[in-house]
Formats: C-alpha cells, sequence, structure tokens
C-alpha cells in the first residue's frame, strides 16, 4: 500500500472516530476501534471505502458491520478487561479483534469453514492470543466454555435463544439482533439471579443466524 494511501486512510480512520465519538460515549472502545485497522478485515477492492460508515460485503453473502452498531454493541457488553467473551459468527473477525482489544479472553464460533479459519490466521498474525475461533455447525453458542460474562451474536435470530441465556454468567450481558428475515432490533439483556432484564438498543438489519436458535439453513435474510 503506497504511502498516500496510508495517509488517505489514516485521515478517512480519524473522522470515522470523531463522528463515532458523537454516539459511543466509552473511551475505551473508542481507543478499540481506532487501534484496529478495518481495511485489512475486507477484501482488498473493498479496502477504500474501510472508514466509510456502512457495512460492507465480505463474500458469501456476508458482510462486515457498520461501525457505529459495532461500536454499539460493543459498547452495551460494558467490558473492563477481564470478561471471557462469546462471540456468535466470526466473519473476517474484525468484531473479534475490537473485543480481544477490551476482554481477556474472546470465544468466537463460525458456521463457515472459510471465515473461520482465515479469521483465525488473521487474528493469529496480528497477536491475538487472547482470541479462539471454533468452526461450528448448526449449534448455538459454546457451551463447553460457559459461563460466559458476556455474548454478542452479529446475526439476526427470530427470538433470544435460551441456550445463550443459559451460557451466560450471573450479571452477565448478551447483545443479539432479534426480528423479522428483513429487519431486527438490537437487543441488550442482562441476568441477573433468575431474572433477565432487556433493553432495546434500536432498529438494525443482519444477515441470519442459521441453526439452532436462528433461522433453519436457507431460511432467512438475503444480502
Amino acid at each position: 500500500m503506497s504511502i498516500d494511501n496510508t495517509m488517505n486512510l489514516q485521515e478517512s480512520r480519524d473522522r470515522l472516530l470523531r463522528s463515532l465519538g458523537r454516539e459511543i460515549t466509552d473511551g475505551r472502545v473508542l481507543t478499540a476501534m481506532g487501534r484496529v485497522r478495518r481495511e485489512i478485515f475486507v477484501p482488498e477492492g473493498q479496502r477504500s471505502k474501510a472508514y466509510d460508515n456502512v457495512p460492507l460485503p465480505i463474500g458469501l453473502g456476508q458482510t462486515i458491520s457498520q461501525p457505529l452498531i459495532v461500536g454499539t454493541m460493543t459498547e452495551a457488553l460494558d467490558l473492563r478487561g477481564r470478561e471471557k467473551v462469546l462471540e456468535l459468527g466470526t466473519g473476517s473477525g474484525y468484531q473479534t479483534a475490537i473485543l480481544a482489544e477490551l476482554a481477556g479472553l474472546v470465544i468466537s464460533v463460525e458456521r463457515l469453514e472459510y471465515f473461520a479459519r482465515s479469521a483465525d490466521a488473521l487474528l493469529r498474525s496480528l497477536g491475538y492470543t487472547n482470541a479462539v475461533v471454533h468452526l461450528v455447525s448448526d449449534t448455538i453458542g459454546w457451551a463447553e466454555g460457559a459461563p460466559y460474562d458476556a455474548i454478542i451474536v452479529t446475526a439476526g435470530a427470530p427470538q433470544v435463544p435460551q441456550e445463550l441465556i443459559d451460557q451466560l454468567a450471573k450479571g452477565g450481558r448478551l447483545v443479539i439482533p432479534v426480528g423479522s428475515k428483513f429487519e431486527q432490533d438490537l437487543i441488550k439483556l442482562v441476568k441477573r439471579g433468575g431474572e433477565v432484564t432487556t433493553t432495546n438498543l434500536g432498529p438494525c438489519r443482519f444477515v441470519p443466524l442459521i441453526g439452532e436458535g436462528g433461522w433453519p439453513n436457507g431460511e432467512g435474510l438475503d444480502l
């Protein structure tokens, strides 16, 4: 990459962070997003758009989420540095890297082998020793590692899967898009004892969560 392109990306990143700072109030989240280079998590043909505040295609019908959504979801997890976090939907690994900047351990699960392997290799090359990627089939979450202090789901579900609530620790936070095949609301759940409280963080649109607790394979969003 040329010096001019690198400078242009840096300027674009700085503008994006200033824009995000009007809505994301957790300075640690903004710092993490400033440290993780979004351009290396998107296909080469999309790199000039890496710091536009929009989702971008990454292949196989999947997308890398809009930076504002990434920041909003990350902030809602209330991470302080030592948490064990479960991520459903590794994708290219961008959200995983941001979580790894902020938590003690990140376990990420991905059902598409291409993304599981490529994201794992990229995260390792960047030195994220606290991020682990697992290839899964139709199971929901990663029960072997439960309980989790925080769970983030980067795909839309028709309802909140009970399996994920069960995998939360006491005081744990779950952030998940819930709704129809075409649009969802971003929901935050907090598990306190035997009760779960919910907060609606606003509308969003994600690719489908496939398998147990989500949409049957072949149904859902076509983005």
